[in-house]
């Protein structure tokens, strides 16, 4: 079976964890920290032509219609499954 070996941290490795350590407590540079890297994401963005947006819009709106009458769909025959098995309320024997 093969040994893993280990290789004990330089005394150079341990102070710089310890003065990252130590940054990390002071909230202003992890503010400060933060808000470089949302900008360096922000540099990323692409942002979609005017006819990407319109098919992205589409696609969505197709999407969200789609799963509408899914749902109506279900909600319907659950409904009607509902009423068959448990009959209607307004003919039951005790009246109302």
């Amino acid at each position: 079976m093969a040994r893993k070996i280990v290789d004990e941290p330089s005394e150079a490795v341990v102070e710089r964890a310890k003065s990252d350590r130590a940054a990390k407590r002071n909230p202003f540079a992890r503010l400060v920290l933060f808000i470089k890297q949302v900008i360096a994401e922000l540099k990323k963005v692409v942002t979609p032509t005017r006819k990407e947006l319109i098919s992205f819009t589409i696609v969505v709106l197709i999407f969200v219609v789609i799963m509408m009458a899914l749902v109506s769909g279900l909600d319907f025959v659950f409904s009607w499954m509902a009423v068959f098995v448990f009959g209607d309320p307004g003919t039951s024997p005790l009246g109302s």
